[in-house]
Parts: C-alpha cells; sequence; structure tokens
C-alpha cells in the first residue's frame, strides 16, 4: 500500500501545480485510486484489530515503543480521513467522483462554497502531515535497519506472511 499512498503523494502535487493538459490525467487517476486506499485502509485496519503485531525490541525504550505505536495510529486516521476529506470536498464543489466507465460515488457533503474551500485546505494540510509522517516513519525504519540492526526494519520489509 504504501507505493500507492507515495504515488497519491506526487499525483496530488502535480494535480494543484499545473493547469496543463496532464490535470485531467492527474486527475482522472487520483480520485479512483483514492477511493481504492480508502478500501485498502479499511481492510488493513480490520486485520490490524484482529491479528497481533511483532513485539519491538524489549531494549527499546518506552518512549520509542510509544511513538511507533502512536506514528501507526496517525497512519491509520491520516489514510482514512484523506479521501474522506477529498471526496467531501469534490462533492462540496459539485464535482462528481467518478471511478470508471458509468460508475460514480455519490456526493457526501453538502455542496456550498465556504465547505468547498475549508475541505479543499484541510485536504492540503492532511496531505502534508502525511508526508511528514511518512519521512518519519522512513527515517526510523533506516535508524533500525542501518545503525541499531535491531530486526525492527527487517520485520516492516518482510510483512507478515500470510496477511
Amino acid at each position: 500500500m504504501a507505493p500507492l499512498v507515495i504515488a497519491m503523494l506526487y499525483i496530488g502535487v502535480g494535480m494543484v501545480a499545473t493547469l496543463s493538459s496532464w490535470h485531467e490525467t492527474l486527475l482522472a487517476v487520483h480520485q479512483p485510486l483514492g477511493i481504492a486506499i480508502l478500501v485498502l485502509v479499511l481492510l488493513r485496519f480490520i486485520v490490524r484489530l484482529t491479528h497481533r503485531t511483532p513485539p519491538l525490541p524489549n531494549d527499546m525504550p518506552r518512549w520509542q515503543q510509544h511513538i511507533a505505536h502512536l506514528s501507526h495510529w496517525v497512519f491509520y486516521a491520516l489514510l482514512f480521513a484523506m479521501p474522506l476529506v477529498g471526496w467531501s470536498m469534490l462533492s462540496a464543489g459539485g464535482f462528481p467522483i467518478h471511478l470508471a466507465g458509468a460508475l460514480y460515488l455519490p456526493p457526501i457533503a453538502p455542496q456550498g462554497v465556504r465547505l468547498y474551500t475549508f475541505l479543499r485546505s484541510a485536504h492540503t494540510v492532511l496531505a502534508l502531515l502525511l508526508f511528514a509522517t511518512f519521512l518519519a516513519h522512513l527515517g526510523a525504519a533506516m535508524f533500525h535497519g542501518l545503525i541499531k540492526r535491531d530486526g525492527v526494519f527487517s520485520s516492516m520489509a518482510r510483512g507478515r506472511r500470510g496477511l
């Protein structure tokens, strides 16, 4: 799922940074990909609630363990909120969300310029928070993989087999 999220962040930046002919193409990719990520996050969250996570090293300071757990919950919250805020934003702007063929999502927010403006700003702030959280997570993973060599990175990179 990480490659999809990274792609979404770059597509989002590309969408707001250009008014070229690429804008419509990026938008056509961004919307269904956002909904796909929402579905994947919901599925991943269910797996997270029904399966234990690998234990952190015993010698890891308690504050680092708390930050590690908190960062995962922040990821879930952001990855859940981002597509919902985007969907709400487009609904408030009166823009249809095209998934594929004749399949469109229904609006989930009332139309209104003020609401659209607020949600657009919120979507941007959430994207920046998501990118910052990703960078912090990547930095921590590299610290554990390259400096501590305590097995945390290999556990993350390997994932859980069978899930």
